[in-house]
């Protein structure tokens, strides 16, 4: 498993064995770069800060599609964008047809 972001974000996954990968203020290249290697280097899983998550959705679909690896995306400082909790749901939702946590 490995965390990409920035080293506030990634750092604590280091803690329960999870490589970090610190992107450094060098931009979203940096980050497609990283999240393509990692794609072949056969990770499993891959937490992703949010705000690079957001910016590079066609990117992590389209790796997604090609490789087996699971691209997570998790809180940044600056607290969560909603991103997560919408990508569970729209994963449960595909597996389950239904969205199990429509509020009534």
């Amino acid at each position: 498993m490995a965390a990409v972001g920035e080293y506030e974000t990634v750092l604590p996954f280091q803690a329960v064995g999870v490589r970090p990968f610190i992107i450094k203020g060098e931009g979203l290249s940096a980050v497609r770069e990283t999240l393509e290697r990692l794609a072949r280097e056969q990770y499993a899983v891959v937490f992703v800060q949010e705000s690079y998550y957001a910016e590079m959705a066609d990117e992590v679909n389209q790796l997604n599609r090609e490789h087996e690896t699971s691209f997570v995306p998790v809180p940044g400082l600056r607290g969560s964008m909603g991103i997560g909790l919408e990508s569970i749901r729209s994963s449960v939702e595909r597996a389950v047809g239904m969205d199990i946590f429509q509020e009534k």
